[in-house]
């Protein structure tokens, strides 16, 4: 070849290598420009178009979000708020004015005007990302992509919050949640949890603008879809303190319900309120911090800035220092903790699958309870008191001493109130969740434990009248131990003596001789007809109650002798759903009982108080108008002090109350039931019904009244005596119920048969 044509050759190769370089610089950005379009309007569609795979619309136009669930008293007040989240779901009409212009004023002040996302907030959410990547990569954090908080609409915060939860939380794992090339190719630019936080943002802004399109359809308007959107966003949104929603977070920060806000008077407290969202650990109100006082001047200026309210009214609120309503130091706070408790038992042995104490946490039920809780601040204040006194007497028990109490309705064995220990101990308010003494805790009854003996022994025959041996008697101890003698608590013995004596006097001796002759199975027997369901133990010593019971077993009993009323005590009176539609009402089982030995028991009960050296007989007295009856207790080594009484008949009530320590320490000496528990079961029957919450006091049937007249005109303790003062002397010539008197036998007299 030529050195022409090879120099000619040579410049059509230069040129198409040329032409082929500038095809191919060409093409490159043309193909990269070709994919940004595909992806871009596949993106456009996926959030536009695209409604495939999104969430079904139902549950949020329910809203059945988790709510707080009440128990109520027997009077419809409330006795203690419940739930998991506490949360009060409001309508839009419900929000008052200030508060609306509030949150628009801090969140989002064009919500009635965007469809969903707010594009004029782009710009400014782009800038704070290039600052803050580039403050963070010049600090030396590396180069990553930094998404600032904020530019979210209240409709975006919404879905977020409600549709998207689970998956925002897992936004900062190391594990990517769309695992495909476009998520691996980004993520090795921006890293894992930003690729993360860009798709769910993504997928945020499409079902916001799906949101308000569904709802605008549902309701037939976009002023309602708006509507209904702020108003589910007003509820669901966190305010701190396990509060959810404007409502709860009101009350809780203020005591003070939405309904109550007036622009001139609590614009201060909305514009408040609706900056705690943004960052609640960061603006809750609290006095002295300066950011939630600096975030809720920011909203009121705002708020000026915007139209909504003056700027004298913003400048004067900006004024107002940060005010809270004391935070209740217990987690919950109830006056009734114990019948609380008692509530939370019923549920789970009435709900039959059909609800549960978690239904009353998650606010779905409500139960209306059969406790007073004016009754209930009685009994309290009552416990407190009585322990006090003790408290005083021993002063190393300070704080430490505690007790328990129960109060029923006779007719049908409702709970009226139950304090399960002290209001206030080791330097906190009492709990729903702390042990429940009353209910849970078995301990021996001690000598109130007798009557029970006693009704067993009139059913075999013996009456009130039938002399008895209060003589020393042996039980034995077991298999290689001694046997054990038993004592009367004054050290004295009084030979033969009338039955109601030995009742009223708490003669040990005497119940166990009883129980001898007519067998303890008797005794046990007529226990479980009176409603102890506990096992008792098959030794004598039971007659002396050394068997553990709880006290709401003792108190059922005590009422079923009071009133002839065999019925279970119980505490829920009903429980309703949602939509106030009945699930459960409490059956009423009371049954009558054989009545053929019920008066001999009542008025031994009753003499108890009236017969001068009666352990209840304080009771007895100008200064207590009250007709009771009733029996101390006192166990072994005087660990516990008991005292379990009633008012007469199906309109009375019983009061039960025990006191001791929880490591079942001594009280002391001479800290019987009559001096420690007798004390604060006086206090209660006073404050019921003076106050009458029970009705009017119920007299003793008359018959009764005249037996025991009888026998202290026949056995006098002084011809001096006030119990002498009224009765009727003509009465000592009349046998107590028809039948002959039995004379006293002397010490060693053979027994009476049975």
């Amino acid at each position: 070849m030529s050195p022409r044509a090879a120099a000619i050759a040579l410049v059509a190769r230069r040129l198409r290598s040329a032409r082929s370089l500038r095809a191919v610089c060409l093409a490159v950005p043309l193909t990269v420009l070709l994919l940004l379009v595909l992806a871009t309007w596949g993106l456009a569609h996926h959030i536009y178009f695209d409604r495939s795979g999104v969430p079904d619309l139902e549950p949020f136009i329910r809203f059945e979000l988790s709510t707080i669930g009440k128990v109520y008293d027997a009077r419809g007040v409330v006795l203690v708020e419940l739930a998991r989240e506490y949360r009060q779901v409001v309508s839009y009409e419900e929000v008052p004015p200030v508060l609306r212009h509030a949150i628009l004023a801090a969140e989002d002040k064009t919500f009635f005007a965007h469809s969903g996302v707010e594009y004029r907030a782009l710009p400014r959410v782009l800038y704070k990302t290039v600052t803050s990547s580039v403050g963070a990569w010049w600090n030396g954090d590396g180069f990553r992509l930094h998404l600032p908080q904020g530019g979210s609409t209240l409709t975006q915060q919404l879905v977020r919050g409600y549709f998207l939860r689970d998956r925002w939380s897992r936004e900062h794992d190391a594990i990517l949640l769309r695992d495909n090339l476009t998520s691996r190719l980004l993520s090795v630019v921006v890293g894992v949890p930003t690729t993360n936080k860009l798709f769910w943002k993504l997928e945020e802004v499409r079902l916001a603008l799906w949101l308000e399109e569904a709802m605008s359809r549902r309701f037939g308007s976009r002023e309602r879809a708006k509507r209904e959107i702020f108003a589910r966003s007003a509820s669901f949104n966190y305010l701190g303190n396990g509060r959810y929603g404007f409502a709860a977070g009101s009350e809780y920060y203020f005591g003070k319900p939405l309904s109550s806000y007036t622009t001139t008077e609590d614009a201060g407290k909305a514009a408040l309120l609706a900056g705690i969202t943004k960052a609640p650990r960061d603006y809750l109100p609290v006095h002295g911090d300066p950011r939630p006082l600096r975030r809720r001047n920011e909203i009121l200026a705002l708020m000026a800035r915007n139209g909504y309210i003056t700027e004298d009214l913003a400048k004067r609120s900006q004024a107002e220092p940060v005010l809270v309503v004391e935070a209740p130091n217990s987690p919950v706070k109830t006056q009734a903790p114990a019948a609380i408790d008692t509530v939370f038992d019923e549920l789970r042995q009435h709900g039959a699958g059909r609800f549960g104490v978690e239904d009353l946490f998650q606010g779905r039920i409500s139960v209306y309870a059969t406790v007073d809780q004016r009754m209930q601040t009685i009994v309290n204040e009552a416990l407190e008191t009585g322990l006090a006194f003790y408290e005083k007497r021993h002063p190393e028990a300070k704080g430490l001493i505690q007790g328990s109490v129960v109060v029923l309705r006779n007719a049908d064995a409702a709970i009226l109130a139950e304090a399960g220990g002290r209001y206030f101990y080791k330097n906190r308010y009492a709990r729903y969740s702390d042990f429940d003494r009353a209910t849970g805790s078995l301990r021996q009854a001690g000598s109130a434990w007798k009557p029970l003996v006693y009704l067993a022994a009139f059913r075999q025959g013996l009456m009130l009248d039938t002399t008895v041996p209060d003589e020393p008697i042996a039980v034995p101890m077991g298999a290689d131990r001694p046997l054990k003698w038993v004592a009367n608590y004054d050290k004295e013995f009084k030979g033969w003596i009338p039955m109601r004596q030995a009742l009223a006097e708490s003669r040990n001796a005497v119940a166990v001789w009883i129980t001898r002759v007519i067998g303890l199975d008797r005794v046990i027997g007529t226990s479980r007809e009176l409603g102890i369901r506990t096992p008792l133990q098959p030794y004598i010593t039971t007659a002396l109650g050394a068997s553990e019971v709880r006290l709401l077993e003792l108190a059922g009993a005590y009422r079923a002798m009071a009133s002839g009323i065999l019925a279970e005590p119980y505490i829920v009176d009903r429980v309703t759903g949602a939509s106030g539609d009945v699930l459960y009402k409490a059956a009423r089982t009371a049954v009558e009982f054989s009545s053929s030995h019920l008066n001999l028991i009542q008025e031994g009960l009753r003499g108890v108080v009236r017969i001068p050296r009666g352990t209840a007989h304080s009771l007895h007295g100008r200064d207590f108008p009250i007709p009771v009856m009733g029996k101390t207790g006192t166990t072994s080594d005087f660990r516990d002090a008991l005292f379990v009484g009633s008012t007469y008949g199906p309109q009375g009530v019983t009061v039960a109350v025990r006191i001791g320590f929880d490591d079942n320490r001594t009280l002391g000496d001479k800290e019987t039931g009559g001096r420690a528990a007798l004390p604060i079961f006086r206090e209660i029957m006073l404050g019921t019904y003076q106050q009458d919450l029970v009705g009017a006091v119920p007299s003793f049937l008359r018959e009764i009244e005249d037996g025991i007249d009888q026998y202290l005109v026949r056995h006098p303790p002084d011809l001096d005596s006030p119990q002498l003062q009224g009765l009727n002397p003509s009465l000592a010539a009349q046998p107590p119920h028809g039948g002959a008197v039995p004379m006293r036998r002397r010490a060693g007299a053979p027994a009476p048969s049975v």
